[in-house]
Parts: C-alpha cells; structure tokens; sequence
C-alpha cells in the first residue's frame, strides 16, 4: 500500500488538481476499493482565491470512494471558528492581527464564497453574510476534519506535536500552531511526522520530521504544491518527471 501526501493547499484549486494529477501518473489506486490512500495534511483555505473550490473537491473525491483522508489546519479551523460565532482572532497569532487581515487571508476566502469584502464592511456584516453564503455540508466537512493521521510508522498532522506528551493528551492548539518547541527537538518521535504548517524551499526531510508546505499558500506570489508518496517510512517527491527519493538531510 501506497500513502500520499499533499501539503498545504490555501485555496489553490489548480495547484491542487495538479497535485492529484502527479498522484494518479504515480499509479494511485484510491478508488473504491484501492489499497492506497492520499492524505492532505490541512490549510485548505485562506489567502488563495479558491477555498470554496477546493472543499468541493475533496468533498467530492471521497464521495465517490476515494481513500482520502483531510487533517484539519489552523487555517480551516479559525474559518470555521468565525462560521460558528464570528470569532476573528487566536492567541497563537503573534501579531494580534485578525482572521479577516490580509496576511492571514480570511477575506480570499470569504470572496470564494461570494461574500463581498472591505474596509466598509464591518465584522458583523461579513459574519452574517459568510452564514448565509457558506453550505452547511462544508461547515460539516470541517467539522469531521480529524486532528491525526496515524498510519503505522507514520503520523500525519498539521504543525507538529508537544515532545514527550502521549498523542491523545496533545492540546488542539499545539497540533494546529506548533513550531518551535516542535522543531527543536532532533531526538526520534514514536513516529516519523509529516507535516506542513511552515513554508520550505523543498520538501525536507528532517530525520524525525518531513515538512511538506512548500508555499502554495505564500503571501504576494504562491510557490507549488508538493505530493509525496510513502512506501512504509521510504518517501519519495513527486514531480512530472515521477519520484525522487526523500533522504533524511534533505532539505
């Protein structure tokens, strides 16, 4: 059985397709059926003028069976956040800046839904129109987003784990925000991680983590976006000439 992963999408509907595409040249069986599974590791939404776009499609990939399997980012859930009670900020957001700030993207996102967005436009406003505009079947499908992957040797997720904390007591925000404490430690995990959440030049394997956002989601001009297939803990990139070993040291 075969694993693929696809990093952070950030409303990049064509990168997304193209993704897909490498997966499916590589001999994908996904299907109904197949053994093989395809993994997206989060950030579907958010400064790509997309995110509608995207959640439909995945929506309906694996409403015709595919073996997809979507892990909730940061970004997906301080979407859905403002869709359940117009919240706009979260405490791991240094600058203090909202959901709504260009940086962050929310308003690429809302505009993919057909909510109209600017400085006239007070947060109550885009609150109550993102409620009307967005289906209730994407907010469900957020919703149903697990946090994890874990496949054998392997652990799929957004950002990153605590060290030394038992997968079932790490705290939601860690999962979704963690950087720091997450990447200083060079010690072995139960797991091989993969991961996205902070942009790399390439797909870089870390020895104890491989880090798959390679900035789809890019503020000012978007890089690409990276599949990667797993044979067991062997990773190999995925590129239109085909696969390409992933060594630790790679980055």
């Amino acid at each position: 059985m075969t694993i693929y992963a696809i990093g952070d999408i950030h409303g990049q509907i064509g990168m997304l397709e193209g993704a897909l595409a490498r997966i499916a040249a590589d001999g994908a069986q996904d299907g109904p059926g197949g053994p093989d599974e395809v993994i997206f590791t989060g950030d579907l939404v958010d400064r790509g003028p997309e995110a509608r776009a995207v959640i439909d499609r995945l929506i309906a990939g694996q409403a015709e069976g595919r073996r997809w399997t979507v892990i909730r980012g940061n970004h997906d859930t301080m979407f859905r956040r403002f869709l359940a009670n117009g919240e706009l900020h979260d405490d791991r957001i240094r600058s203090g800046a909202p959901w709504t700030h260009f940086a962050l993207g929310g308003c690429a996102t809302l505009e993919s839904y057909g909510v109209a967005t600017g400085p006239e436009r007070s947060p109550a406003d885009l609150f109550a129109e993102a409620r009307e505009k967005v289906p209730q079947a994407h907010t469900e499908f957020i919703d149903a987003m697990p946090l994890w992957a874990e496949r054998d040797d392997l652990l799929f997720i957004h950002a990153g784990i605590r060290p030394g904390i038992p997968l079932a007591r790490q705290d939601e925000q860690d999962l979704i925000w963690i950087r720091d404490e997450f990447y200083a430690e060079t010690g072995p995990h139960p797991w091989l991680i993969v991961h996205g959440h902070t942009i790399v030049d390439q797909v870089s394997h870390f020895g104890n983590r491989i880090d798959i956002d390679t900035g789809a989601g890019a503020s000012g001009t978007p890089r690409f976006l990276s599949a990667v297939a797993f044979e067991g803990p062997r990773a190999f990139v995925l590129s239109e000439a085909g696969r390409a070993p992933l060594l630790p040291g790679t980055e």
